[in-house]
């Protein structure tokens, strides 16, 4: 990495000190050469001064956003405020990084990215899964044409919680709901391997007992020669391939899910020394022509270099991480995913 140590860091404030902010976010923005996480906006100051003692704390968003020394605004709230604040932000003139998914729909992602050109201001949204091990791999294979041409494509995001939590994610309100949440990153990372699909057909089921959401998706994401499935769960015991890649030389399977959001839920990070290495039980398998498996190394991965590529955005102008126009997409194919769904057709983008 160049040397950061004459560049002024970039100020950053961390809005939203829930799990998100206090496993997620906060770790990655203090671990980040080049990034001072100089303020917390919370409604609980002690907790914040208690976990990040050279933060200062602020109960109010308006007045954080008076701060003429903060520079980026990184917001990890609940998905209805995302646009308000997002917008909020942007017309006081600060950089902004918006957590997933982008808005609730897509008019309000196109006009937050209008505001950010016209004020030439860099937006971006915390699709962190583009910088896991499994898909850094298949990524990979699909680069180096190890797979050769890819036909079809499957990404499970499969759990096991039948019992209810009185979560806003679980309610019915706009943007909750799983498709929102985890389909938003398979959606993601369809999107930055084969880019807009043709056409999107969708299955939508709220299955549990007492839930209020949707719980249960199957995405169809329809390219020339490839389909992409999208399929998420929350009464699966047992989640099945993760991905499932093959191509016309070889396939890809892999199991289980990337190890960084565990290890920052259980307090490590980014300086731990086996941050971003899958263990070698997690490796996916390659299967050539002949139907033989050969173990393939997973890529390193690392959510901390979203931050790193948003301080270079800020600092050197160069691309942010995630483009906003390619989240704006990801909510476009969920509107078309709820049309599909409630018109039982399929939905040409």
């Amino acid at each position: 990495m160049h040397n950061m140590s004459s560049v002024q860091p970039v100020k950053t404030a961390l809005v939203g000190f829930g799990v998100s902010g206090q496993s997620f976010h906060a770790p990655l923005l203090t671990f980040v050469e080049g990034i001072d996480l100089a303020a917390v906006v919370s409604s609980k100051p002690d907790l914040v001064k208690g976990k990040l003692p050279d933060c200062t704390p602020y109960t109010s968003f308006d007045e954080l956003l008076e701060q003429p020394e903060i520079e980026l605004v990184v917001l990890s709230l609940p998905n209805t405020l995302h646009y308000d604040h997002a917008k909020k932000a942007l017309l006081a003139g600060k950089h902004v990084v918006v957590e997933k998914p982008f808005t609730i729909t897509s008019a309000e992602a196109e006009e937050l990215i209008d505001i950010a050109e016209q004020k030439d201001l860099k937006l971006s949204v915390y699709h962190n899964r583009r910088f896991d091990c499994d898909f850094l791999t298949v990524q990979d294979l699909m680069e180096t044409g190890k797979l050769g041409k890819v036909h079809s494509y499957l990404c499970n995001y499969n759990r096991y919680r039948p019992d209810i939590k009185g979560r806003w994610r679980e309610q019915d309100i706009p943007g909750a709901g799983i498709l929102y949440d985890l389909g938003a990153h398979g959606i993601d990372q369809a999107l930055s391997l084969f880019g807009t699909p043709k056409s999107v057909q969708a299955k939508l089921r709220v299955q549990r007992k007492e839930a209020a959401a949707v719980d249960h998706f199957h995405l169809v994401l329809g390219y020339n020669d490839c389909d992409v499935v999208l399929h998420g769960n929350c009464l699966s015991t047992e989640q099945g391939p993760r991905f499932q890649v093959s191509g016309d030389k070889a396939t890809y399977i892999t199991y289980g899910m990337d190890p960084q959001e565990d290890m920052l839920k259980a307090g490590g990070g980014p300086a731990s020394p086996t941050w971003g290495i899958e263990a070698e039980d997690d490796w996916g398998t390659l299967y050539n022509e002949t139907g033989e498996g050969t173990r393939v190394p997973s890529q390193k991965g690392g959510y901390e270099r979203f931050y790193a590529g948003m301080r270079d955005a800020i600092r050197n102008d160069t691309a942010v991480p995630v483009s906003p126009r390619d989240a704006m997409q990801t909510i476009r194919i969920i509107e078309a995913a709820y049309l599909s769904n409630k018109e039982a057709r399929t939905v040409l983008l």
